[in-house]
């Protein structure tokens, strides 16, 4: 297995939090300090802290040091064109299970055995 598979790996296991997501969100917007980027996504700084930690041990993002204030910002902002195109993907897969859903709902067969379960 090749090297940047392995990394891959590792950066998709990062990204597997919907906390982290919803902070790399935050984080496109622009650079911001854990207290407001706590405050803006409601959770406690505590918790923020840690996953900002992880994210950049993982690489994806880096603190910036501005005299007291510690801003945290997208180290590639290419990231989140990778997450926009892995949400394309679940919501086209969502859509078609809703269709799929919708036609079982109305074929014949679903209809009949429906009304002969009354």
């Amino acid at each position: 297995m090749d090297e940047i598979t392995i990394l891959q790996a590792e950066i998709l296991k990062t990204l597997a939090s919907p906390r982290r997501l919803e902070i790399l969100h935050a984080l496109a917007r622009g650079p911001i300090e854990v207290g407001r980027l706590a405050q803006a996504i409601g959770a406690t700084q505590p918790n923020v802290s840690q996953h900002l930690g992880v994210l950049r041990a993982a690489g994806i993002v880096e603190a910036e040091r501005d005299g007291r204030e510690v801003r945290y910002r997208l180290t590639d902002p290419d990231v989140m064109v990778a997450c926009g195109v892995m949400r394309g993907v679940l919501e086209r897969r969502l859509t078609r299970l809703g269709e799929m859903a919708s036609n079982r709902a109305t074929t014949p067969a679903a209809v009949s055995s429906s009304a002969a379960s009354r």
